[in-house]
Protein backbone atom coordinates (compact mmCIF):
# COMPACT_ATOMS: atom_id res chain seq x y z
CA UNK A 1 0.00 0.00 0.00
CA UNK A 2 2.13 2.96 -1.25
CA UNK A 3 -0.21 5.68 -2.69
CA UNK A 4 -2.22 8.27 -1.08
CA UNK A 5 -5.48 9.21 -4.21
CA UNK A 6 -6.93 12.61 -3.37
CA UNK A 7 -10.18 13.22 -5.70
CA UNK A 8 -11.26 17.08 -5.09
CA UNK A 9 -14.43 16.57 -5.72
CA UNK A 10 -15.11 20.41 -6.21
CA UNK A 11 -12.37 20.81 -9.10
CA UNK A 12 -13.28 17.16 -10.55
CA UNK A 13 -9.31 16.49 -10.22
CA UNK A 14 -8.09 13.04 -8.72
CA UNK A 15 -4.38 12.83 -8.11
CA UNK A 16 -1.92 10.09 -6.54
CA UNK A 17 1.23 10.71 -4.41
CA UNK A 18 3.59 8.88 -2.29
CA UNK A 19 2.49 7.85 1.03
CA UNK A 20 4.51 10.68 2.86
CA UNK A 21 7.23 9.03 5.34
CA UNK A 22 5.57 10.54 8.53
CA UNK A 23 2.64 8.14 7.73
CA UNK A 24 4.44 5.06 6.79
CA UNK A 25 3.40 3.14 9.76
CA UNK A 26 0.13 3.96 10.09
CA UNK A 27 -3.08 1.89 8.77
CA UNK A 28 -6.80 2.43 9.46
CA UNK A 29 -7.83 4.78 12.15
CA UNK A 30 -4.68 5.35 12.95
CA UNK A 31 -4.11 6.60 9.11
CA UNK A 32 -7.67 8.53 9.15
CA UNK A 33 -6.85 10.35 11.93
CA UNK A 34 -3.88 12.09 11.15
CA UNK A 35 -4.79 13.59 7.71
CA UNK A 36 -7.90 14.99 9.10
CA UNK A 37 -6.05 16.52 12.15
CA UNK A 38 -3.36 17.39 9.99
CA UNK A 39 -5.75 18.76 7.19
CA UNK A 40 -8.68 19.45 8.19
CA UNK A 41 -8.86 23.66 9.87
CA UNK A 42 -10.26 24.25 13.09
CA UNK A 43 -13.59 25.08 13.40
CA UNK A 44 -14.71 23.34 9.84
CA UNK A 45 -17.87 22.86 9.54
CA UNK A 46 -18.05 18.82 9.33
CA UNK A 47 -20.78 19.38 6.13
CA UNK A 48 -18.73 21.70 4.74
CA UNK A 49 -15.53 21.58 1.90
CA UNK A 50 -13.42 21.93 4.24
CA UNK A 51 -14.00 19.20 5.64
CA UNK A 52 -12.63 15.35 4.72
CA UNK A 53 -13.65 12.12 4.43
CA UNK A 54 -10.78 9.67 4.45
CA UNK A 55 -10.97 5.63 3.40
CA UNK A 56 -7.97 3.09 5.01
CA UNK A 57 -7.72 -0.10 5.12
CA UNK A 58 -5.88 -1.53 8.18
CA UNK A 59 -2.65 -2.57 8.23
CA UNK A 60 -3.08 -5.67 7.71
CA UNK A 61 -5.84 -5.43 4.66
CA UNK A 62 -5.46 -7.34 1.41
CA UNK A 63 -3.39 -10.67 3.28
CA UNK A 64 -5.31 -14.05 4.74
CA UNK A 65 -5.10 -13.31 7.84
CA UNK A 66 -8.79 -14.00 9.15
CA UNK A 67 -10.63 -10.71 9.85
CA UNK A 68 -7.93 -8.44 8.36
CA UNK A 69 -10.11 -6.52 5.84
CA UNK A 70 -11.84 -3.68 7.96
CA UNK A 71 -11.68 -0.32 6.27
CA UNK A 72 -11.92 2.54 8.22
CA UNK A 73 -13.90 5.50 7.33
CA UNK A 74 -12.67 8.66 9.18
CA UNK A 75 -13.89 12.17 9.05
CA UNK A 76 -14.97 15.35 11.78
CA UNK A 77 -18.16 14.12 12.92
CA UNK A 78 -21.60 16.26 12.00
CA UNK A 79 -22.96 14.17 14.63
CA UNK A 80 -20.53 14.73 17.85
CA UNK A 81 -18.70 18.19 16.12
CA UNK A 82 -15.16 15.53 16.68
CA UNK A 83 -12.74 13.03 15.29
CA UNK A 84 -14.43 10.07 14.06
CA UNK A 85 -13.78 7.09 12.30
CA UNK A 86 -16.09 4.29 11.64
CA UNK A 87 -15.02 0.66 10.13
CA UNK A 88 -16.69 -1.82 8.09
CA UNK A 89 -16.23 -5.38 7.15
CA UNK A 90 -16.76 -6.07 3.44
CA UNK A 91 -14.64 -6.04 0.06
CA UNK A 92 -13.90 -2.73 0.07
CA UNK A 93 -10.97 -2.69 2.94
CA UNK A 94 -9.18 -5.55 0.99
CA UNK A 95 -9.57 -4.41 -2.43
CA UNK A 96 -8.07 -0.73 -1.69
CA UNK A 97 -4.40 -2.16 -0.04
CA UNK A 98 -4.40 -4.67 -3.00
CA UNK A 99 -4.33 -1.78 -5.66
CA UNK A 100 -1.97 -0.26 -3.31
CA UNK A 101 -3.49 2.64 -2.00
CA UNK A 102 -3.13 3.65 1.52
CA UNK A 103 -5.99 6.39 1.84
CA UNK A 104 -8.23 7.25 -0.28
CA UNK A 105 -9.13 10.94 0.57
CA UNK A 106 -12.48 12.76 -0.73
CA UNK A 107 -11.62 16.76 -0.52
CA UNK A 108 -14.10 19.23 -1.63
CA UNK A 109 -17.63 19.58 -2.24
CA UNK A 110 -19.89 19.32 -5.89
CA UNK A 111 -21.01 22.18 -6.82
CA UNK A 112 -25.00 22.64 -7.09
CA UNK A 113 -25.66 19.97 -5.63
CA UNK A 114 -24.26 17.67 -8.15
CA UNK A 115 -23.95 13.73 -7.63
CA UNK A 116 -21.34 11.81 -8.43
CA UNK A 117 -19.42 8.40 -8.46
CA UNK A 118 -15.58 7.42 -8.27
CA UNK A 119 -14.87 4.48 -10.05
CA UNK A 120 -11.40 2.65 -8.74
CA UNK A 121 -9.87 0.48 -11.62
CA UNK A 122 -7.12 -1.50 -11.92
CA UNK A 123 -3.14 0.39 -11.39
CA UNK A 124 -5.20 3.43 -9.76
CA UNK A 125 -7.11 4.43 -12.75
CA UNK A 126 -9.58 6.40 -10.66
CA UNK A 127 -12.73 8.85 -12.77
CA UNK A 128 -15.39 10.79 -11.38
CA UNK A 129 -18.61 9.87 -13.18
CA UNK A 130 -21.60 11.61 -13.13
CA UNK A 131 -24.58 10.24 -11.52
CA UNK A 132 -28.29 10.10 -12.14
CA UNK A 133 -29.30 9.47 -8.59
CA UNK A 134 -33.01 9.63 -8.20
CA UNK A 135 -33.31 9.50 -4.42
CA UNK A 136 -32.92 5.01 -4.61
CA UNK A 137 -32.77 3.40 -1.10
CA UNK A 138 -28.99 1.80 -0.64
CA UNK A 139 -30.29 -2.11 -1.67
CA UNK A 140 -31.19 -0.35 -5.31
CA UNK A 141 -28.40 1.76 -5.60
CA UNK A 142 -26.23 -1.19 -5.10
CA UNK A 143 -28.14 -3.29 -7.20
CA UNK A 144 -27.79 -1.13 -10.08
CA UNK A 145 -24.02 -0.40 -9.17
CA UNK A 146 -24.04 -4.26 -9.79
CA UNK A 147 -25.59 -4.84 -13.20
CA UNK A 148 -23.65 -1.58 -14.66
CA UNK A 149 -19.95 -3.06 -13.60
CA UNK A 150 -20.42 -6.79 -12.98
CA UNK A 151 -19.91 -9.23 -10.46
CA UNK A 152 -16.69 -8.23 -9.47
CA UNK A 153 -16.72 -5.27 -7.82
CA UNK A 154 -16.97 -3.90 -4.63
CA UNK A 155 -19.43 -0.85 -3.20
CA UNK A 156 -19.11 2.28 -1.16
CA UNK A 157 -22.34 4.17 -0.93
CA UNK A 158 -25.25 6.12 1.06
CA UNK A 159 -28.86 6.04 1.16
CA UNK A 160 -31.52 8.78 0.98
CA UNK A 161 -30.55 10.17 4.42
CA UNK A 162 -26.78 10.49 3.51
CA UNK A 163 -27.53 12.25 0.12
CA UNK A 164 -30.24 14.65 2.28
CA UNK A 165 -26.91 15.14 4.88
CA UNK A 166 -28.37 13.46 8.12
CA UNK A 167 -26.22 13.51 10.96
CA UNK A 168 -27.81 9.62 11.38
CA UNK A 169 -26.53 8.66 7.97
CA UNK A 170 -24.27 6.15 7.57
CA UNK A 171 -22.01 4.39 5.13
CA UNK A 172 -22.65 1.33 2.88
CA UNK A 173 -19.79 -1.58 2.11
CA UNK A 174 -20.94 -4.51 0.09
CA UNK A 175 -19.47 -8.11 0.99
CA UNK A 176 -18.88 -10.97 -0.50
CA UNK A 177 -22.22 -11.84 -1.26
CA UNK A 178 -22.71 -8.21 -2.18
CA UNK A 179 -25.25 -7.78 0.91
CA UNK A 180 -24.12 -4.35 2.33
CA UNK A 181 -22.27 -4.03 5.75
CA UNK A 182 -21.79 -0.52 7.56
CA UNK A 183 -19.51 1.98 8.77
CA UNK A 184 -22.28 3.53 10.51
CA UNK A 185 -21.46 5.52 13.53
CA UNK A 186 -21.25 9.35 13.45
CA UNK A 187 -23.66 10.30 10.15
CA UNK A 188 -20.44 10.19 8.14
CA UNK A 189 -22.87 9.17 5.61
CA UNK A 190 -23.52 12.83 6.05
CA UNK A 191 -19.82 13.96 5.30
CA UNK A 192 -20.35 11.69 1.91
CA UNK A 193 -23.41 13.31 0.67
CA UNK A 194 -21.97 16.78 0.97
CA UNK A 195 -19.12 16.02 -0.94
CA UNK A 196 -21.53 15.07 -3.93
CA UNK A 197 -20.39 11.37 -3.68
CA UNK A 198 -22.90 9.26 -3.80
CA UNK A 199 -21.03 5.89 -3.94
CA UNK A 200 -17.33 4.32 -4.53
CA UNK A 201 -16.74 1.40 -7.16
CA UNK A 202 -13.76 -0.34 -6.82
CA UNK A 203 -12.78 -2.93 -9.08
CA UNK A 204 -11.45 -6.14 -7.64
CA UNK A 205 -7.60 -6.52 -8.15
CA UNK A 206 -7.79 -10.21 -8.86
CA UNK A 207 -7.12 -13.69 -6.75
CA UNK A 208 -3.58 -12.12 -5.45
CA UNK A 209 -2.80 -11.02 -2.07
CA UNK A 210 -0.23 -8.72 -0.76
CA UNK A 211 2.93 -9.65 -1.04
CA UNK A 212 4.67 -10.41 2.60
CA UNK A 213 8.55 -9.39 2.83
CA UNK A 214 9.19 -12.51 4.68
CA UNK A 215 6.68 -14.84 3.27
CA UNK A 216 7.53 -18.03 5.34
CA UNK A 217 7.00 -16.03 8.95
CA UNK A 218 4.06 -14.53 7.56
CA UNK A 219 2.36 -17.89 6.48
CA UNK A 220 3.10 -19.42 9.42
CA UNK A 221 1.74 -16.83 11.72
CA UNK A 222 -1.59 -16.48 9.74
CA UNK A 223 -2.17 -19.82 9.96
CA UNK A 224 -1.54 -20.21 13.60
CA UNK A 225 -3.68 -16.94 14.29
CA UNK A 226 -6.47 -18.81 12.10
CA UNK A 227 -6.61 -22.01 13.78
CA UNK A 228 -6.53 -20.42 17.15
CA UNK A 229 -10.08 -18.55 15.85
CA UNK A 230 -11.14 -22.04 14.76
CA UNK A 231 -10.66 -23.62 17.95
CA UNK A 232 -11.55 -20.49 20.11
CA UNK A 233 -15.08 -21.63 21.65
CA UNK A 234 -16.55 -17.48 20.67
CA UNK A 235 -14.85 -17.43 17.75
CA UNK A 236 -15.38 -20.46 16.21
CA UNK A 237 -18.41 -22.13 17.22
CA UNK A 238 -20.79 -19.26 19.50
CA UNK A 239 -20.67 -16.43 16.69
CA UNK A 240 -20.94 -18.68 13.63
CA UNK A 241 -24.46 -20.18 15.14
CA UNK A 242 -25.50 -17.22 17.19
CA UNK A 243 -23.95 -14.33 15.34
CA UNK A 244 -23.74 -11.18 18.20
CA UNK A 245 -27.07 -11.90 19.33
CA UNK A 246 -25.45 -14.59 21.80
CA UNK A 247 -25.15 -11.85 24.43
CA UNK A 248 -28.27 -10.85 24.51
CA UNK A 249 -29.67 -13.00 27.01
CA UNK A 250 -26.37 -12.44 29.64
CA UNK A 251 -27.13 -8.56 28.82
CA UNK A 252 -30.59 -8.76 30.05
CA UNK A 253 -29.52 -10.78 33.03
CA UNK A 254 -26.76 -8.43 34.17
CA UNK A 255 -29.72 -5.60 34.17
CA UNK A 256 -27.91 -3.58 31.15
CA UNK A 257 -29.89 -4.24 28.16
CA UNK A 258 -31.70 -0.74 26.63
CA UNK A 259 -35.39 -0.93 27.06
CA UNK A 260 -38.19 1.43 26.43
CA UNK A 261 -35.42 4.66 25.93
CA UNK A 262 -33.21 3.29 28.54
CA UNK A 263 -35.53 3.75 31.14
CA UNK A 264 -34.76 -0.33 32.44
CA UNK A 265 -32.18 -2.36 31.81
CA UNK A 266 -34.18 -5.75 31.43
CA UNK A 267 -36.61 -6.47 28.98
CA UNK A 268 -40.11 -9.15 29.36
CA UNK A 269 -39.27 -10.19 25.50
CA UNK A 270 -35.43 -10.86 25.45
CA UNK A 271 -35.92 -14.13 25.16
CA UNK A 272 -37.66 -13.92 21.87
CA UNK A 273 -35.02 -12.03 20.85
CA UNK A 274 -31.76 -13.86 21.71
CA UNK A 275 -29.38 -15.15 19.37
CA UNK A 276 -30.88 -18.84 20.32
CA UNK A 277 -34.58 -17.77 19.11
CA UNK A 278 -32.69 -16.26 16.20
CA UNK A 279 -30.71 -19.13 15.42
CA UNK A 280 -33.97 -21.36 15.82
CA UNK A 281 -36.41 -19.15 13.75
CA UNK A 282 -33.77 -19.70 10.89
CA UNK A 283 -33.71 -23.01 11.06
CA UNK A 284 -37.18 -23.50 10.86
CA UNK A 285 -38.19 -20.99 8.78
CA UNK A 286 -35.09 -22.15 6.10
CA UNK A 287 -35.37 -20.70 2.53
CA UNK A 288 -32.95 -18.08 2.36
CA UNK A 289 -32.18 -18.20 6.23
CA UNK A 290 -28.88 -18.66 7.09
CA UNK A 291 -26.43 -18.15 10.28
CA UNK A 292 -22.90 -18.04 9.32
CA UNK A 293 -21.78 -15.91 6.96
CA UNK A 294 -18.49 -13.55 6.72
CA UNK A 295 -18.35 -10.40 6.00
CA UNK A 296 -15.02 -10.47 4.65
CA UNK A 297 -13.13 -12.89 2.31
CA UNK A 298 -11.34 -15.64 4.41
CA UNK A 299 -13.36 -14.70 7.62
CA UNK A 300 -13.04 -18.12 9.80
CA UNK A 301 -15.65 -16.20 12.65
CA UNK A 302 -18.60 -15.81 10.06
CA UNK A 303 -21.09 -13.79 12.67
CA UNK A 304 -23.41 -12.88 9.94
CA UNK A 305 -26.62 -13.68 8.94
CA UNK A 306 -29.89 -13.45 6.97
CA UNK A 307 -33.27 -13.54 8.73
CA UNK A 308 -36.56 -15.02 6.49
CA UNK A 309 -39.73 -14.46 6.58
CA UNK A 310 -42.43 -16.72 7.18
CA UNK A 311 -42.12 -17.93 3.17
CA UNK A 312 -38.52 -18.49 3.49
CA UNK A 313 -37.58 -14.79 1.63
CA UNK A 314 -35.20 -12.85 3.16
CA UNK A 315 -36.00 -9.71 5.26
CA UNK A 316 -32.47 -8.37 6.19
CA UNK A 317 -28.82 -9.45 6.21
CA UNK A 318 -27.16 -9.69 9.35
CA UNK A 319 -29.10 -8.41 12.19
CA UNK A 320 -26.91 -8.11 14.88
CA UNK A 321 -27.10 -7.83 18.85
CA UNK A 322 -26.96 -3.63 18.65
CA UNK A 323 -29.74 -3.38 16.50
CA UNK A 324 -31.63 -5.88 18.30
CA UNK A 325 -31.16 -3.75 21.38
CA UNK A 326 -31.78 -0.15 19.89
CA UNK A 327 -34.32 -0.94 17.21
CA UNK A 328 -35.89 -3.54 19.26
CA UNK A 329 -36.18 -3.75 23.46
CA UNK A 330 -35.70 0.20 23.37
CA UNK A 331 -38.41 0.52 21.39
CA UNK A 332 -40.88 -2.29 22.90
CA UNK A 333 -40.62 -4.62 20.14
CA UNK A 334 -40.35 -8.59 21.32
CA UNK A 335 -40.08 -10.08 17.57
CA UNK A 336 -37.33 -10.83 15.72
CA UNK A 337 -39.80 -9.92 12.48
CA UNK A 338 -40.39 -6.57 13.75
CA UNK A 339 -36.89 -5.91 14.09
CA UNK A 340 -35.68 -7.24 11.00
CA UNK A 341 -38.52 -5.58 9.29
CA UNK A 342 -37.07 -1.47 10.86
CA UNK A 343 -33.46 -3.20 9.78
CA UNK A 344 -33.71 -3.15 6.81
CA UNK A 345 -35.52 0.19 6.32
CA UNK A 346 -32.92 1.97 8.35
CA UNK A 347 -30.21 -0.33 6.22
CA UNK A 348 -32.21 0.56 2.86
CA UNK A 349 -32.18 4.29 3.98
CA UNK A 350 -28.33 4.47 4.75
CA UNK A 351 -28.85 4.98 8.82
CA UNK A 352 -27.17 3.99 12.03
CA UNK A 353 -29.30 1.25 13.28
CA UNK A 354 -28.21 2.20 16.70
CA UNK A 355 -28.74 5.98 16.17
CA UNK A 356 -32.21 5.28 14.76
CA UNK A 357 -33.07 3.38 17.27
CA UNK A 358 -32.26 5.23 20.04
CA UNK A 359 -33.85 8.68 18.15
CA UNK A 360 -37.45 6.40 18.15
CA UNK A 361 -36.82 5.41 21.24
CA UNK A 362 -37.29 9.20 22.30
CA UNK A 363 -39.50 10.09 19.58
CA UNK A 364 -42.03 7.05 21.17
CA UNK A 365 -41.53 8.33 24.56
CA UNK A 366 -42.26 11.72 23.23
CA UNK A 367 -45.73 10.03 22.53
CA UNK A 368 -45.52 10.07 18.69
CA UNK A 369 -46.27 6.22 18.56
CA UNK A 370 -46.62 3.94 21.36
CA UNK A 371 -43.75 1.59 22.22
CA UNK A 372 -44.23 -1.84 20.48
CA UNK A 373 -45.91 -0.46 17.30
CA UNK A 374 -44.91 -1.58 14.31
CA UNK A 375 -46.58 0.47 11.58
CA UNK A 376 -46.04 3.58 13.91
CA UNK A 377 -42.55 3.00 13.82
CA UNK A 378 -41.62 2.33 10.69
CA UNK A 379 -43.89 5.14 9.46
CA UNK A 380 -41.61 7.24 11.20
CA UNK A 381 -38.34 6.01 9.72
CA UNK A 382 -40.27 6.65 6.06
CA UNK A 383 -40.83 9.97 7.14
CA UNK A 384 -36.51 10.18 7.46
CA UNK A 385 -36.73 8.81 3.84
CA UNK A 386 -39.13 10.99 2.31
CA UNK A 387 -37.04 14.00 4.47
CA UNK A 388 -39.91 15.28 6.07
CA UNK A 389 -39.70 17.46 8.49
CA UNK A 390 -40.50 15.36 11.04
CA UNK A 391 -37.44 12.98 9.14
CA UNK A 392 -34.96 15.45 8.91
CA UNK A 393 -35.40 15.40 13.10
CA UNK A 394 -35.46 12.20 13.72
CA UNK A 395 -32.93 11.46 10.76
CA UNK A 396 -30.95 13.92 12.39
CA UNK A 397 -30.18 11.81 15.27
CA UNK A 398 -31.29 10.89 19.26
CA UNK A 399 -30.05 14.77 20.72
CA UNK A 400 -31.41 16.54 17.90
CA UNK A 401 -34.99 14.12 18.75
CA UNK A 402 -35.43 14.54 22.21
CA UNK A 403 -34.31 18.34 22.11
CA UNK A 404 -36.97 19.29 19.35
CA UNK A 405 -39.70 17.05 21.27
CA UNK A 406 -38.92 18.19 25.16
CA UNK A 407 -37.59 14.63 26.56
CA UNK A 408 -35.36 14.42 29.18
CA UNK A 409 -33.98 10.91 29.34
CA UNK A 410 -31.93 11.31 26.08
CA UNK A 411 -28.95 8.74 25.49
CA UNK A 412 -26.02 10.40 23.79
CA UNK A 413 -22.52 11.53 24.89
CA UNK A 414 -20.72 13.81 22.43
CA UNK A 415 -24.12 14.13 20.76
CA UNK A 416 -23.86 10.13 19.86
CA UNK A 417 -26.87 7.36 20.75
CA UNK A 418 -25.67 5.23 23.26
CA UNK A 419 -25.02 1.07 21.90
CA UNK A 420 -26.46 -1.61 23.11
CA UNK A 421 -25.63 -1.24 26.93
CA UNK A 422 -26.89 1.14 29.74
CA UNK A 423 -24.11 2.81 31.16
CA UNK A 424 -25.57 2.75 34.58
CA UNK A 425 -25.41 -0.79 34.61
CA UNK A 426 -22.15 -1.25 33.20
CA UNK A 427 -20.00 0.99 34.32
CA UNK A 428 -16.94 0.90 32.15
CA UNK A 429 -19.17 1.16 29.19
CA UNK A 430 -20.07 4.45 30.72
CA UNK A 431 -16.35 5.62 31.04
CA UNK A 432 -15.71 4.73 27.64
CA UNK A 433 -19.16 6.73 26.26
CA UNK A 434 -17.88 9.53 28.45
CA UNK A 435 -14.42 9.56 27.78
CA UNK A 436 -13.48 8.29 23.77
CA UNK A 437 -12.88 10.58 21.21
CA UNK A 438 -15.65 8.98 19.48
CA UNK A 439 -18.15 9.53 21.56
CA UNK A 440 -20.73 6.94 22.59
CA UNK A 441 -19.20 4.21 20.77
CA UNK A 442 -19.16 0.03 22.39
CA UNK A 443 -16.53 -0.13 19.72
CA UNK A 444 -13.52 2.03 21.16
CA UNK A 445 -13.59 0.02 24.46
CA UNK A 446 -16.60 -2.87 25.38
CA UNK A 447 -16.19 -3.60 29.17
CA UNK A 448 -18.97 -6.46 28.43
CA UNK A 449 -16.53 -8.77 28.62
CA UNK A 450 -14.48 -7.57 31.46
CA UNK A 451 -17.46 -8.53 33.78
CA UNK A 452 -15.66 -11.72 35.05
CA UNK A 453 -12.91 -9.21 36.85
CA UNK A 454 -14.15 -5.84 37.13
CA UNK A 455 -17.81 -5.93 38.59
CA UNK A 456 -20.30 -3.79 36.32
CA UNK A 457 -22.02 -2.57 38.87
CA UNK A 458 -19.10 -0.79 41.21
CA UNK A 459 -17.71 2.40 40.21
CA UNK A 460 -14.12 1.25 41.21
CA UNK A 461 -11.92 -0.34 38.50
CA UNK A 462 -14.01 1.55 35.92
CA UNK A 463 -11.36 4.25 34.38
CA UNK A 464 -8.89 2.05 34.16
CA UNK A 465 -10.49 -0.75 32.18
CA UNK A 466 -11.77 1.58 29.95
CA UNK A 467 -8.59 2.89 29.43
CA UNK A 468 -6.79 -0.34 28.74
CA UNK A 469 -9.76 -1.14 26.21
CA UNK A 470 -9.19 1.52 24.56
CA UNK A 471 -5.96 1.46 23.64
CA UNK A 472 -6.64 -2.47 22.77
CA UNK A 473 -9.06 -1.77 20.53
CA UNK A 474 -7.20 1.09 19.06
CA UNK A 475 -5.02 -1.47 17.90
CA UNK A 476 -7.01 -3.51 16.64
CA UNK A 477 -8.72 -0.51 14.20
CA UNK A 478 -4.36 0.19 12.95
CA UNK A 479 -3.75 -3.31 11.76
CA UNK A 480 -7.70 -3.80 10.09
CA UNK A 481 -8.42 -6.44 12.46
CA UNK A 482 -12.29 -6.91 13.39
CA UNK A 483 -11.96 -7.11 16.75
CA UNK A 484 -13.71 -10.55 17.56
CA UNK A 485 -9.98 -11.51 17.02
CA UNK A 486 -9.01 -10.46 20.37
CA UNK A 487 -10.66 -13.49 22.13
CA UNK A 488 -8.21 -16.10 20.30
CA UNK A 489 -5.49 -13.85 19.80
CA UNK A 490 -2.79 -15.22 22.22
CA UNK A 491 -1.17 -12.22 23.06
CA UNK A 492 0.10 -8.67 21.28
CA UNK A 493 3.83 -10.25 20.04
CA UNK A 494 1.35 -12.38 17.34
CA UNK A 495 0.39 -8.90 16.17
CA UNK A 496 3.94 -7.56 15.41
CA UNK A 497 5.45 -10.60 14.31
CA UNK A 498 2.24 -10.46 11.43
CA UNK A 499 3.17 -6.63 10.81
CA UNK A 500 6.71 -6.97 10.80
CA UNK A 501 6.82 -10.22 8.14
CA UNK A 502 4.52 -8.20 5.92
CA UNK A 503 6.61 -5.04 5.55
CA UNK A 504 9.76 -6.09 6.81
CA UNK A 505 9.68 -3.79 9.90
CA UNK A 506 11.45 -4.41 13.31
CA UNK A 507 8.84 -2.88 15.50
CA UNK A 508 8.20 -4.64 19.06
CA UNK A 509 5.03 -4.73 21.30
CA UNK A 510 5.83 -1.14 22.94
CA UNK A 511 6.55 0.08 19.32
CA UNK A 512 2.91 -0.95 18.11
CA UNK A 513 1.65 0.30 21.45
CA UNK A 514 3.23 3.76 20.97
CA UNK A 515 1.26 4.00 17.79
CA UNK A 516 -2.46 3.48 19.53
CA UNK A 517 -1.37 5.83 22.25
CA UNK A 518 -0.82 8.45 19.45
CA UNK A 519 -3.85 7.92 17.63
CA UNK A 520 -5.52 8.60 20.73
CA UNK A 521 -4.15 11.47 21.77
CA UNK A 522 -4.13 12.92 18.50
CA UNK A 523 -7.71 12.15 18.33
CA UNK A 524 -8.26 13.94 22.12
CA UNK A 525 -5.96 16.99 20.87
CA UNK A 526 -8.56 17.17 17.44
CA UNK A 527 -11.44 17.47 19.57
CA UNK A 528 -9.53 19.80 22.34
CA UNK A 529 -9.12 22.18 19.37
CA UNK A 530 -12.76 21.96 18.80
CA UNK A 531 -13.34 23.04 22.31
CA UNK A 532 -14.14 19.32 23.97
CA UNK A 533 -11.90 18.72 26.91
CA UNK A 534 -11.35 16.38 30.08
CA UNK A 535 -14.29 18.32 31.38
CA UNK A 536 -16.63 17.35 28.74
CA UNK A 537 -15.95 13.74 29.34
CA UNK A 538 -19.35 13.23 31.07
CA UNK A 539 -22.39 11.78 30.40
CA UNK A 540 -25.91 13.24 30.62
CA UNK A 541 -27.08 14.53 34.27
CA UNK A 542 -30.06 12.17 34.19
CA UNK A 543 -27.67 9.05 34.08
CA UNK A 544 -25.98 10.38 36.88
CA UNK A 545 -29.52 10.91 39.07
CA UNK A 546 -32.14 7.86 38.17
CA UNK A 547 -31.53 5.01 39.09
CA UNK A 548 -31.90 1.96 36.39
CA UNK A 549 -34.19 -1.01 37.15
CA UNK A 550 -33.91 -4.23 38.28
CA UNK A 551 -30.38 -3.32 40.23
CA UNK A 552 -31.25 0.86 40.69
CA UNK A 553 -27.57 1.77 40.08
CA UNK A 554 -26.88 5.12 38.81
CA UNK A 555 -24.35 6.56 37.22
CA UNK A 556 -21.20 7.78 39.49
CA UNK A 557 -17.71 7.45 38.34
CA UNK A 558 -15.86 10.11 39.57
CA UNK A 559 -16.05 12.62 36.89
CA UNK A 560 -12.38 13.87 38.05
CA UNK A 561 -11.13 10.35 37.72
CA UNK A 562 -12.50 9.80 34.12
CA UNK A 563 -10.65 13.45 33.56
CA UNK A 564 -7.18 11.63 34.03
CA UNK A 565 -8.19 8.38 31.55
CA UNK A 566 -6.09 10.19 28.79
CA UNK A 567 -2.63 9.46 30.58
CA UNK A 568 -0.59 6.75 29.43
CA UNK A 569 1.77 5.01 31.59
Amino acid sequence: MDYFVRVNMGTRSITEEKVPEKYLRLGGRALTAAVISNEVPAGSDPLGSSNKLVLAPGLLGGTGVSSSGRLSIGAKSPLTQCIKEANSGGTAGGYLARHGIRALIIEGAAANDDCYILYVGKDRDCRLIEADYKGEGVHALMSSLREKWGENISVVCIGPAGVNKMRGASISVSDPDFHPRFAARGGLGAVMGSKGLVAVVIESPGAAQREPVDKDKFRETTRNLNRALQENPKTGQSYRLYGTASILKVVNEIGCLPTRNFSAGSFEGAEALSGEALHDLIDERGGEGCYGQRCMPGCVIRCGNTVPDADGKAIVYNLQYETLALLGSNCGFSTIDAVARLNYLCNDIGLDSIEAGAALGVALEAGLAEFGDLEGAVKLLEEVRQASTLGRVIGNGALITGQVLGVERIPVSKGQAFPGYDPRALKGNGVTYATSPMGADHTAGNAFGSRATTDPLKKTEQVELSRKLQRQIALFDVLGLCMFTRSALPDLQVAVDLVNALYGWDLDVAALLKICDDLLQTEWAFNAREGYNPEHDRLPEIFSKEPLPPHNTVFDVDPEEMAGLRKFA
